[in-house]
């Protein structure tokens, strides 16, 4: 399933499609100005905002991916392909499905507190476990819900653990908590594979209004993680996103 139309993701209306407004309206205007031989600047304005609208639309569908699955940042991330994995503010489910169908033989516990607005318009369970079962990844995938601060989870029972755009939501406070949570359930030399938001040209070109955010601190997280007890093994950056691949040191 690769168009954005396919899946359940449950992203607000303004956040997929909102660029269809400017689009529409300017991209009128620019059409009736030139028809109606109006002032130059105003058609040319007029045009450039509908470029622009048409631009955004792209980079979300096509390079944010903003409804379909989405691709883990690196492939080094439990290479061997195999074993248990938790994903921490899975949300509706573009990591967790996404990893799936890259990684056929993992398995994933999906975990959300599901409850407040993050985007996602009736954000549950059961939507996750509908755009896993449109993967056909179903039968590998369960979603619990839990506090990333306090993982309804055993110790040391997990191989990997993935989290995008989730805790970097939490309170500041409440940061800290949640890494020692991950390092808590992860077996020894565990992987984590930690994506957070990353303002950069393409959130502001795509979406203005999600760059709410503060821009990441890659030092700050840096520390965080090693304080935590990781050690990381890949640092970088993709499109609206800062990444880190830990993994978990033994005691």
């Amino acid at each position: 399933m690769t168009t954005p139309f396919a899946y359940d993701f449950g992203y607000s209306w303004p956040i997929v499609w909102g660029p269809l407004i400017p689009l529409a309206v300017f991209g009128a205007l620019a059409i009736a100005g030139l028809l109606f031989k109006w002032r130059r600047w105003v058609v040319m304005a007029s045009g450039v905002l509908a470029v622009w609208a048409f631009a955004a639309l792209l980079i979300l569908h096509f390079l944010l991916r903003i409804n379909l699955p989405m691709d883990p940042p690196t492939d080094r991330f439990l290479e061997s392909g195999t074993g248990r994995v938790i994903d921490i503010g899975a949300g509706s489910g573009r990591a967790t499905v996404g990893l799936l169908l890259r990684k056929p033989r993992l398995t994933i516990t999906a975990i959300d507190i599901y409850k407040g607005y993050f985007g996602i318009e009736d954000n549950t369970p059961e939507r996750l476990m509908k755009n896993a079962r449109i993967a056909g990844v179903a039968d590998r995938a369960e979603a619990k819900i839990g506090d990333a601060r306090e993982l309804p989870l055993q110790d040391a029972t997990y191989d990997g653990a993935i989290s995008v755009a989730a805790i970097d939501h939490l309170p500041r406070a409440g940061i800290p908590k949640a890494l020692a949570e991950v390092s808590r359930v992860l077996k020894p030399e565990g992987q984590f594979l930690l994506t957070v938001v990353k303002v950069d040209a393409w959130i502001w070109l795509a979406s203005p209004p999600m760059a709410h955010m503060p821009s990441a601190n890659p030092g700050r997280w840096r520390t965080l993680l090693e304080s935590a007890g990781f050690d990381i093994l890949e640092e970088s950056t993709r499109p609206g996103a800062l990444y880190f691949l830990a993994r978990k040191r033994r005691s």
